[in-house]
């Protein structure tokens, strides 16, 4: 009971600044180490099967020439009202104390109901039994099982590293430190897109960055109360007004 009443304290969520994302996608690539997921082939996109528990959309604004890219990272948004877990007829989907929407491996039927059910189509089924080529196999996280053929899987915020750091501050004898620990993605994002932390501390970044005036929820008309929330991209250079004018005289135009 003990232990019980220490994590339900905590209510992991996360921050998204699409202001600064560049694509890059090593979130993903640190996330599919981390978290046991076999690399993507051409055969798996094209059968629509290939796994990404956090993938990074990319779409276009403007009109020609005057076009941008944008990013967005998409992955499970941790809902405390989940579509997902009401359809799982064993219950292998459910939310935790800590605010996390688990997955029990060893009880999923592969149904594929709470897949059908997420909006933002983040829960994978396992077609196949995961393979890895020769010099893959030897890196495979042994804090992470490595899921079967047939059943569903998706982000679990690196469960893991959380359990990990709930153990160490408990033997010291202490609370969790804001940022003692973050997911593979948060750990790898080189322009610190993604901030992760507790919400039910006022004080963490995450609880200050959620309160910005830019913050918005993904498809957050659902109602569905998701965990993360999206910092809007500000462009300071709108297509309209992006372009500098034109130099009057041959010496501005070459300075």
């Amino acid at each position: 009971m003990a232990e019980q009443s220490i994590v339900s304290r905590h209510r992991w969520g996360m921050v998204v600044d699409v202001d600064r994302c560049t694509g890059c996608q090593a979130c993903v690539v640190a996330c599919q180490a981390e978290n046991n997921i076999p690399t993507n082939t051409e055969e798996t996109y094209l059968q629509h099967r290939a796994h990404e528990w956090i993938r990074v959309e990319r779409y276009w604004v403007g009109e020609y020439p005057d076009i941008k890219a944008r990013f967005l990272p998409v992955l499970c948004q941790q809902c405390a009202n989940a579509p997902c877990e009401p359809v799982c007829p064993v219950y292998a989907t459910h939310r935790s104390d800590d605010g996390l929407n688990t997955q029990v491996y060893n009880r999923c039927v592969g149904t594929r109901y709470c897949g059908n059910n997420c909006p933002w189509h983040v829960r994978f089924f396992n077609f196949a039994q995961p393979e890895w080529s020769e010099p893959l196999h030897n890196q495979l996280n042994s804090d992470v099982t490595v899921r079967f053929r047939g059943i569903m899987e998706k982000c679990t915020f690196c469960v893991q590293r959380i359990r990990r750091a709930e153990r160490i501050a408990k033997r010291e004898g202490r609370a969790l430190r804001d940022l003692e620990f973050q997911p593979a993605c948060a750990q790898a994002c080189p322009p610190d897109v993604l901030v992760f932390g507790d919400l039910n501390d006022q004080n963490s970044r995450v609880s200050q960055l959620a309160r910005d005036p830019r913050g918005y929820l993904l498809l957050g008309e659902l109602g569905t109360e998701p965990s993360i929330t999206y910092l809007k991209k500000v462009d300071p250079f709108p297509p309209q007004t992006k372009e500098a004018p034109e130099p009057h005289t041959p010496n501005e135009r070459t300075r």
